[in-house]
């Protein structure tokens, strides 16, 4: 079938879109995988390490800023979800675009995830590195070294086959969830008991004693906004993973669903709970918060755990990372725009060639370290975020151009459906828009990266006069 927008009745079920990206995976993502995959997906290292310094600068507010950054997640992986099921696919939104956008769409959302997962691979070797130096037997190991080692143990996993990453995932996300859960039942003992940390009596008088809810405002509650999307960043791996899934129909919908409630509990919960421990000044962007506390708590060698379980954290984004990139560049390789060695697989069924193209710009991280160890993971985190946001805006037009093709009886969506379309897209649309503009007002790094988008703009439109020609003649081959 080609790959141009459909204009007349609809097609047989037999004659669906296929990307040639779907084929040569195994199926070795089981339902455990997947529920922990969605899980990890919805923690990761915005919170485990990017809390403190948010906390800090937006006192307790930072709560409301999760909660409703949260919803748009859901929203985002919901809308993503109804695709899947729809049509599993390891191209996920790249090939949705190229069958609702033509190939300029699926072109601009796959480059626009590669910045995505390109610049936050180094954003997770750099907080890799910054948690090994918590232990003096690393304090003397310079932070760029640390940040390679962190990247070749990740990537050699990776290489192997997506049975060793959903082994690894799974059980990354299980240390992260146990941890949470541990720290949630230890904060809520030391609030209900009112013991003393560092000479503060946790509770309602930490926050109210400490400027309230909001202690420098809502401006910096707004600003930190653009990070706290940072921090949900990996929500849409889950419907990567749907291609190398068995029965993604039964295991998606459980999956995606149970999203919302983690984030409820984890995220936003998990923040109460510190702005209730200790002053939100007590918190920086130098330190994991739940270190933080631990470590004033005095308890012997709980910080040190509680230091390994968030460079867990920023190794399962690395691991996810590389995975879901390598499967996107594959399908957008073997349409023509990227580079053909990133549609090679190796005996393990991996598309290695991605999953190496995505770890180089990790080794160019690794240079960032080196040269602006104290600025690297700032600057790549901001750039992430341009992608993150490219990314969910190009899921939820694919979204909206699938509720308005089903509209006119081209497609059937699926019973499992993002609720109040087309509504909830165009509101999501204008957030994500909406975080752009709080970016620009926030200056310094933030509106330096915005800043960039006339120039990721002009790069993608570069890029794409390069790849067009390789892309329609092997469209022409297709049709």
């Amino acid at each position: 079938m080609s790959d141009r927008t459909l204009t007349e009745a609809p097609a047989p079920a037999s004659s669906r879109h296929v990307d040639a990206g779907d084929e040569g995976y195994s199926k070795d993502l089981k339902s455990r995988h997947i529920n922990m995959i969605a899980i990890g997906g919805a923690i990761g290292t915005g919170l485990f390490l990017g809390a403190g310094g948010r906390l800090a600068g937006a006192g307790p507010s930072l709560a409301i800023a999760y909660a409703v950054c949260g919803v748009f997640a859901f929203f985002v992986v919901r809308a993503l979800g109804e695709l899947v099921l729809y049509r599993p696919s390891s191209g996920a939104f790249v090939s949705y675009a190229r069958e609702f956008m033509g190939e300029k769409g699926a072109y601009t959302a796959g480059w626009l995830y590669f910045l995505n997962w390109s610049t936050t691979t180094v954003a997770d070797i750099t907080a890799a590195a910054v948690f090994a130096h918590y232990w003096s037997a690393f304090t003397d190991v310079p932070q760029w070294v640390l940040a390679f080692i962190a990247l070749a143990i990740v990537l050699t996993a990776n290489l192997i086959s997506v049975k060793y990453f959903g082994e690894m995932e799974f059980w990354f996300s299980i240390v992260k969830v146990s941890a949470l859960v541990i720290f949630m039942l230890v904060a809520i003992y030391l609030v209900a008991t009112s013991h003393p940390i560092d000479g503060h009596t946790p509770g309602l008088a930490t926050i109210t004693d400490n400027g309230g809810l909001f202690p420098s405002g809502v401006l910096p509650m707004l600003l930190v906004v653009q990070g706290v999307v940072f921090a949900y960043a990996s929500v849409e791996l889950c419907g990567v993973a749907a291609g190398e899934t068995e029965n993604p129909e039964k295991i998606m919908p459980k999956a995606i669903n149970s999203i919302m409630w983690r984030v409820g509990v984890f995220y936003v919960g998990s923040v109460v709970l510190l702005a209730l421990l200790l002053p939100y000044t007590a918190y920086s962007a130098d330190q994991s918060p739940f270190v933080t506390v631990f470590d004033k708590l005095g308890i012997p060698g709980t910080a040190g755990i509680m230091n390994l379980v968030v460079l867990t954290a920023a190794l399962s984004s690395l691991n996810s990372g590389l995975y879901s990139t390598g499967r996107i560049l594959r399908s957008m390789a073997l349409s023509g725009s990227a580079p053909k060695f990133t549609g090679v697989m190796n005996k393990g069924k991996v598309p290695y060639g991605g999953v190496l193209f995505t770890a180089a710009f990790g080794v160019a991280g690794v240079g960032l370290n080196y040269f602006m160890p104290g600025e690297a993971f700032e600057i790549v985190l901001n750039l992430a975020s341009i992608g993150i946001l490219g990314t969910w805006g190009m899921v939820m037009l694919c979204s909206l151009f699938f509720w308005h093709r089903s509209k006119n009886g081209l497609v059937s969506r699926p019973s499992y459906r993002l609720p109040w379309a087309p509504y909830t897209q165009i509101v999501t649309l204008l957030f994500l828009a909406t975080v752009l503009v709080l970016m620009w007002s926030d200056g310094g790094v933030g509106r330096t990266t915005v800043m960039l988008v006339p120039v990721i703009a002009a790069a993608l439109v570069g890029g794409w006069f390069l790849v067009r020609g390789r892309v329609a003649e092997l469209a022409a081959t297709r049709d």
